[in-house]
This record gives C-alpha cells, sequence and structure tokens, in this order.
C-alpha cells in the first residue's frame, strides 16, 4: 500500500513545513544541486508532482518558460501559491500522483523524494506516466533520500533502480552522496557538451 495522504496532512497540520525545506542547509543544497544538475539552459515545459512548500519550484521557475507543480496536500499548494504568486508563468494545483498525472507533454519532469511514498503498483504507474509524458529529448531528473523512514515504502535506491529500468530512458548524470541519490535520465542521450554543440 501507498503511504496515505492522511499520514502528510497530520504532518502539515501540525508544522507547515514539516521537513523543514525553508530553514535547513541540507535541504538548501540539495535543492541547488538539483536545478544545477540540469542538463539544458532552458525548459519550454516542466512538472513537479509532490512539490510540497515550493522552495524546489521557487529554483525550477527560474528555468521554465512555463512550470504545473502540484502536491496532494491542500496547506502545501497554498504555500507554495504564496510563495510563487509572482510567478505568472507557474501553475500550482493539488493533484494526487500516480492517478491525477497531466494529459499533457514536458520537456522537463522532476521527481523530488516522492517515489519511495509509492507501492510496486503505483511506482510503475508514475515512472510510466513520467516516461510517456517527457516530450522527444525531455529529461527527468530524480532525487531521493537514502535511509530508511518508517513511512517510506522503500528506499531512494530502489526507485532510482526502478527508473534505470525504464525503457527509453537513458541515463545521462548521477550524484552520489552518502544521505542522497541524484539522476538524471533522458529521452535525447547526448550529454550537454553535445547539446551545446562542443563535440
Amino acid at each position: 500500500m501507498s503511504t496515505p495522504i492522511s499520514h502528510f496532512e497530520r504532518m502539515y497540520a501540525d508544522n507547515p513545513d514539516p521537513w523543514s525545506f525553508e530553514s535547513r542547509w541540507y535541504d538548501a543544497r540539495k535543492h541547488a544541486l538539483t536545478v544545477d544538475a540540469l542538463p539544458n539552459r532552458r525548459y519550454r515545459s516542466a512538472f513537479e508532482p509532490g512539490c510540497s512548500t515550493g522552495m524546489l519550484t521557487a529554483r525550477l521557475a527560474a528555468r521554465c518558460d512555463r512550470l504545473l507543480a502540484v502536491d496532494a496536500v491542500e496547506s502545501a499548494v497554498r504555500t507554495t501559491v504564496e510563495r510563487l504568486a509572482a510567478q505568472s508563468h507557474v501553475t500550482v494545483r493539488t493533484a494526487r500522483m500516480p492517478h491525477d498525472w497531466p494529459d499533457e507533454s514536458f520537456d522537463l519532469v522532476v521527481l523530488s523524494e516522492l517515489g519511495y511514498y509509492f507501492d510496486d503498483a503505483d511506482l510503475a504507474a508514475l515512472l510510466d506516466r513520467a516516461a510517456t509524458s517527457l516530450a522527444p529529448g525531455g529529461d527527468l531528473v530524480a532525487v531521493h533520500w537514502r535511509w530508511p523512514v518508517a513511512e517510506h515504502v522503500r528506499v531512494g535506491d530502489d526507485v532510482h533502480a526502478a527508473l534505470a529500468r525504464v525503457p527509453g530512458l537513458h541515463r545521462l548524470a548521477r550524484h552520489e552522496e552518502a544521505d542522497f541519490l541524484l539522476e538524471v535520465f533522458t529521452r535525447d542521450p547526448a550529454s550537454v557538451a553535445e547539446r551545446s554543440g562542443l563535440r
């Protein structure tokens, strides 16, 4: 069974920033690394499911012409809407993954600290929808905590192992630390140098 939405609703009811994204250096650094790992300077259309309070969303917004960010918890969505209010190219709304995955194409999908909350069936659906919604040449960035957590169905490494098995995706980059794993998968296996005309 995937982690129930009620678990997250209780967390946000107790603390509007339950993971301390707004104050913890670990997360600020990880978010910066996530955005720095993006292979393209700019993206036409991006999707961030599980946006929480919008700290990573704000960084992604600077690199996208259009960004859709969603979360299953209403209070988290309200916080993100307030944070991104001045960014007219950002849309924030409530949605439950993977069932409410939008029926559109993106050239960037960011799965940040999300995949380990899903059981096998829901994770398979999430990764399939992420891959099939990628435009030709699109990029998928995944970053996950690596240590066991009681409410996680699996560890982050297992999410990335599942991603590596998705047909049609090529691993472009991998950043590995003791605490988290950051990888970039893509429809276009060309390196950043090749994309820039250097090779």
